[in-house]
């Protein structure tokens, strides 16, 4: 076995102000926004995930991750990994809010030709590390990328999205096996653990609690937080990132359709959009506020 004890690269701070917080709940909101008017355009693609999980991506992108929107390929940049593929419009959406391309060219979601297909290409979006399609293969890519990172002496972090209904996938244990065994400190895993999939709740599909017990034995270090509070989200990556000698997954709880009252907790949203009109005028102005809930939280 290589001898992997390079020991991590000290992280630049995560700690959040008022005036930080505030600037990236205001990016969330604009992700969803941006989300919405993606879905209605094309017609087609997931709802409920994206709306779920536009914290964490907006924590990543603009908190978390070391990368230049300006050197895709920057070679020390930290590898987003995002293994449930149909959720791409919150990460196309966090990419141009980031700079990677134009937003107008998020209203060529899924058409063809675009490089903003229905689940991301590789080779057609710079920034994009890895085609997503069948669930379950993000975790085998993501710690295949921590292990080069280790043999090489390489800085750079991996940050694996993944949805819980992708946990059906026997590869998924496979790669956590893998991770565990060569104690991949390097790589952070994420759970979208909103308890739907495109048949129903996961719970009445494939039971899969205790997940952190179930995780803790295969090797690996386990946080929970709440996915839709943005300062939750960071102080579990914090916590993660303090770990040397495992590697950590983050089981997110998070609200399928997280602001639109009408597709919050209801699985029929897992995989189609809402429809121009009423449906999506509603949409966009309960993301205005979610609900009142940020109106509330910083009255």
């Amino acid at each position: 076995m290589p001898d992997l004890t390079i020991g991590p690269k000290v992280r630049h701070p995560l700690h959040l102000h008022d005036k930080k917080l505030k600037e990236l709940e205001a990016v969330a909101m604009r992700i969803r926004e941006d989300v919405i008017d993606m879905l209605v355009e094309a017609g087609s693609g997931h709802s409920a995930g994206p709306l779920g999980m536009a914290d964490i991506f907006a924590a990543l992108y603009f908190h978390v991750m070391e990368h230049d929107p300006k050197d895709p390929d920057w070679e020390d940049r930290d590898r987003l990994i995002l293994s449930n593929g149909h959720t791409c419009p919150v990460r196309y959406a966090a990419m141009a809010e980031a700079g990677y391309f134009p937003k107008k060219y998020l209203m060529t979601l899924r058409k063809l030709g675009s490089p903003l297909q229905g689940h991301p290409e590789r080779t057609k979006l710079p920034g994009v590390e890895t085609t997503s399609g069948p669930l379950g293969s993000g975790s085998s890519q993501a710690v295949g990328l921590a292990y080069a990172a280790l043999l090489d002496k390489k800085p750079w972090r991996v940050y694996c999205m993944m949805s819980d209904g992708e946990l059906d996938a026997g590869q998924t244990w496979e790669a956590m096996l893998f991770a565990g065994r060569n104690k991949l400190y390097n790589c952070t895993f994420i759970i979208d653990r909103n308890n739907i999939q495109i048949d129903g709740n996961t719970e009445s599909i494939m039971p899969l609690e205790p997940l952190p017990e179930k995780f803790a034995a295969f090797g690996l270090h386990v946080e929970r937080c709440a996915g839709n509070s943005i300062p939750d989200i960071i102080r579990a990556i914090e916590r993660a990132h303090s770990i040397t000698e495992q590697p950590t997954v983050i089981i997110a709880d998070t609200i399928p359709g997280y602001g639109v009252p009408y597709m919050e907790y209801d699985f029929a949203w897992h995989g189609k959009p809402p429809k121009a009109g009423e449906e999506s005028r509603g949409a966009i102005e309960a993301l205005r506020t979610l609900g009142g809930r940020i109106m509330s939280e910083h009255e």
